[in-house]
């Protein structure tokens, strides 16, 4: 045998001991966290911790010192993270569908491919299954950073008493898919709105004589097009595998800089985490100067506001309410503070949870 290949083989059986010890070592943590769950029964805890699995992530974080990248693992230990929750409890997850949505797509990357995924028709339902108990925790998009806001899940919010316990913020790449594997023959290209609307410049300058049509998601749109070779889809990959297209061009979508942000609903909020994020429900008193007096309580307080989004009550004609995202969490003695101030001035105030920021 060659010098090179005994070298080889020697390297390969070292490989061999140390991934036996690295699946004794999951075994152990998968054992430690199994007495976690049994814990958590007694006290009535819940399964899925956000906080203590982002304090987790960012510890090795900064202790990891290569050659594996901070993404890698990340990765890594995310798929640990999922398979050991799975032990304590198999989590029954609501999501804004239908299957291979990138609703789907966060989901399964927050909970793990082992989780039980039940899709529903509209956000209205996802909260409705997680109210009822019928699902442990909901999925929900909430903004695009092209697209902006979603309306409908922000309404929600005025009448749930769900919280936010965690959120996640995803790239979406989109992808043009089809039965068969020619650019050409493609007449039609159907999916949502949205979508359509993040690779237009794409489509206008590679697609120009197709027709453009919409559909009630990117996986519906995917069946479309399996059904006809003319057929072509704007969706995400997970879609084309699950409906056996063929992808013809990958990351069609005009902004380099597409994200989604989603959230995770249950029925508690989550502890601190130490890097955290607080939204927030607020209806001001109509009176002159209301809203820069809100702003300013924020300032005085030194708090950095991310976010600030109006909705009208739907109640009375010209009435809002402002959503906020400030970073920190409820339970910061800051936050308390100015909570207890704008009680007293604003018409009405109501927490929606404090969670991990997802970015």
């Amino acid at each position: 045998m060659p010098h090179s290949d005994k070298e080889l083989d020697k390297l390969r059986r070292q490989i061999d001991k140390i991934d036996e010890r690295v699946l004794a070592l999951l075994n152990e943590r998968a054992g430690a966290s199994q007495k976690i769950g049994r814990e958590k029964a007694k006290r009535g805890g819940e399964i899925f911790a956000a906080s203590r699995e982002q304090q987790i992530l960012t510890r090795l974080a900064e202790v990891n010192k290569g050659p594996l990248p901070e993404e890698a693992v990340e990765e890594i230990f995310c798929a640990v993270i999922n398979n050991c929750r799975l032990l304590q409890k198999k989590l029954a997850i609501a999501y804004f569908g239908p299957e291979a949505t990138f609703t789907h797509q966060a989901a399964i990357r927050q909970f793990g491919r082992a989780a039980e995924y039940r899709p529903v028709k509209t956000i209205a339902d996802v909260f409705d299954e997680v109210e009822k108990g019928r699902a442990d925790y909901g999925v929900v998009p909430i903004e695009n950073s092209t697209e902006g806001v979603v309306n409908h899940t922000l309404d929600m919010f005025m009448a749930s008493d769900l919280v936010i316990c965690a959120e996640r913020e995803d790239a979406i790449s989109q992808c043009l898919m089809a039965s068969q594997e020619s650019l050409k023959a493609i007449k039609t290209v159907y999916s949502h709105p949205h979508a359509l609307a993040q690779c237009r410049r794409w489509l206008e300058t590679h697609l120009r004589g197709a027709a453009l049509h919409e559909a009630a998601s990117t996986a519906d749109a995917a069946a479309q097009a399996a059904l006809d070779p003319g057929v072509a889809a704007v969706a995400g990959p997970m879609a084309a595998e699950m409906y056996n297209l063929k992808i013809l061009a990958s990351h069609i979508e005009d902004s380099r800089h597409n994200v989604t942000r989603f959230l995770i609903i249950g029925k508690k909020m989550a502890s601190p985490s130490g890097r955290d994020k607080t939204s927030l429900l607020i209806s001001v008193k109509d009176r002159v100067g209301a809203l820069h007096d809100l702003l300013s309580t924020f300032k005085e307080a030194g708090l950095n506001l991310t976010k600030i989004e109006s909705r009208p009550t739907k109640k009375k004609a010209w009435e809002y309410v402002f959503f906020i995202d400030l970073e920190g969490h409820v339970s910061d003695a800051p936050i308390k503070r100015t909570l207890e101030r704008l009680e007293k001035e604003c018409a009405f105030l109501k927490v929606l949870g404090s969670f991990p920021r997802g970015d």
